[in-house]
């Protein structure tokens, strides 16, 4: 881990994320995702974290991320978007790196199609905020600074 590591929580959207804001208003806000960022931030300065954003609609680049984040992060924040319920893999990178990682969902997936009920991500999250709209990537950095013992 570098030396900034432990003050550094790594954000990762997945895909269609980067349309927040535009993308089904009624389901997932008037919120960008530079608001998201930016409520990220405000958040973990707070509890003298820094948050490095990663967005991506390829699953290699957040597989890439979250190994990159073994020695440059303290812990992980992931809303996997449509990769929660296929990708086996980010689940095995996530299990790999052995950071504590906090799953967010915007909407309450569970009210919504049945497809979406099953995640690939949560058995290896150490925490889970669903349905809290953008306001779970606040309530994701405060239970992660907590997990961190911050």
């Amino acid at each position: 881990m570098t030396e900034n590591a432990s003050n550094t929580i790594l954000l990762l959207n997945g895909p269609n994320l980067n349309l927040l804001g535009t993308r089904e208003p009624e389901i997932y806000g008037h919120d960008t995702l530079a608001d998201v960022e930016q409520l990220a931030r405000d958040t973990a300065a707070a509890y003298g974290l820094e948050v490095r954003a990663v967005q991506s609609n390829h699953e290699g680049v957040l597989i890439d991320a979250i190994h990159e984040a073994r020695t440059t992060a303290a812990g992980i924040i992931m809303n996997p978007g449509a990769f929660t319920h296929t990708s086996v893999a980010l689940a095995d990178a996530i299990s790999g790196v052995r950071l504590p990682a906090i799953e967010v969902h915007i909407s309450n997936v569970h009210k919504r199609e049945a497809f979406r009920h099953h995640s690939y991500i949560s058995p290896v999250a150490s925490s889970i905020i669903i349905g809290a709209g953008v306001h779970g990537y606040k309530l994701a950095v405060q239970q992660l600074a907590h997990l961190l013992g911050k």
